[in-house]
């Protein structure tokens, strides 16, 4: 094991020079030959006198033994020469935004989200950030930064600074930073949202209004019928609808978001909206593109919708309908591939709600 010291030699004018003194000797990452000395360009009183004299003595050789512990905790990890001057150097947006590409294959909404944060780093930072920037405080101040942004809100935000702490994670990781810093830094609290759904007359009213894109259409009510997200939805193919004398109509299939594998039953009602069976690497919805989403204010509106419903508001609707026709909170709850059943309980809180305002709408002028 290689050992720290802290040392100092005379120099000039009555100072002491402080050094770190490696043993054995190490090669030094940035000169790459062999040594026992690391300089701090760092100096001391010999004969202090004033009290300012005292003062800095006590300060730098406070610094210098955090550095001394900083190396030695360097060798104990096994990252002394990775995390090196030139490594602080190099770009830490550049690095970014080859994560954030790496994300391409997955939802296009996660994408998009890494796209996002890294276009607020790029204006954070004025498009100039080394991994010797990203410290702590570095961290605080780009969550500061996202927090007070009109144009975010603070869900949007949660989401942003989660990404960029897996990024920062990522580069610790690489042996790009010697530090996680962002790993002591809370996450931004995501507020409570308004989950909209449909109600069941809403849902027989859609079902019996035609939309241009059908596959969409038919994808919609699935999700309803079903609870699927749309990343689900999306990738499915004919091979993953199964059917058991015993069991009807079911799918098996691996959740993107989780990575889990599920087994869902579904009803004839739901298996009816996947039209005529293809191949079975075939997708049972391929015409399904998610720009179509960017239309479906038209569908609802026809249908004498007024609300603002997106594709996941049709999984909401299916939570809700669930719960409110009578099904038990914890099979809803794994029917939605959900890990944590109090995700489920905000849609047991959305009813009770509705059960309350359904109650106060009763009133007697006078007792």
């Amino acid at each position: 094991m290689i050992k720290v010291f802290l040392r100092d030699k005379k120099l000039m004018h009555g100072k002491r020079g402080l050094y770190l003194d490696f043993y054995p000797p190490i090669i030094h990452p940035e000169t790459q030959k062999q040594t026992r000395r690391e300089h701090l360009r760092l100096y001391v009183f010999e004969k202090p006198k004033a009290e300012t004299e005292k003062e800095h003595n006590k300060e730098t050789r406070m610094l210098a033994e955090n550095i001394r512990a900083q190396r030695q905790l360097e060798f104990q990890s096994g990252i002394y020469g990775f995390v090196s001057a030139q490594n602080k150097k190099k770009d830490f947006l550049g690095y970014f935004q080859k994560l954030a590409e790496s994300k391409l294959q997955g939802s296009k909404s996660n994408y998009d989200n890494w796209l996002s944060v890294l276009k607020y780093l790029k204006e954070f930072t004025n498009e100039v950030c080394r991994f010797g920037d990203v410290s702590e405080r570095f961290c605080l101040d780009f969550k500061d930064f996202l927090l007070k942004r009109e144009t975010i809100s603070q869900n949007t935000a949660s989401i942003y600074f989660d990404k960029f702490k897996v990024a920062v994670r990522s580069a610790f990781d690489d042996k790009l930073l010697f530090d996680n810093p962002a790993k002591r830094i809370k996450s931004i609290k995501p507020t409570e949202t308004q989950r909209e759904f449909l109600t069941l007359d809403e849902l027989q009213k859609l079902a019996v209004t035609p939309f241009q894109y059908e596959d969409l259409r038919r994808a919609s009510l699935f999700s309803v019928l079903t609870g699927l997200r749309y990343s689900d939805i999306e990738k499915l193919v004919w091979t993953e609808i199964q059917h058991s004398r015993e069991q009807g109509f079911f799918i098996r299939f691996r959740q993107k978001k989780t990575k889990d594998t599920e087994t869902l039953p579904i009803s004839e009602n739901a298996y009816e909206l996947l039209g005529e069976p293809g191949k079975a690497d075939e997708k049972v919805f391929k015409d399904l593109k998610y720009w179509q989403c960017a239309y479906l204010d038209d569908w609802t509106t026809n249908a004498g919708i007024d609300r603002k419903i997106t594709f996941h508001s049709f999984r909401h609707t299916f939570a809700t309908l669930q719960l409110t026709l009578g099904s038990d909170i914890y099979t809803v709850s794994k029917m939605l591939g959900h890990k944590n059943l109090q995700t489920t309980q905000i849609y047991a809180k959305v009813i009770d709600e509705k059960k309350r305002e359904a109650a106060n709408k009763i009133k007697l002028l006078k007792l």
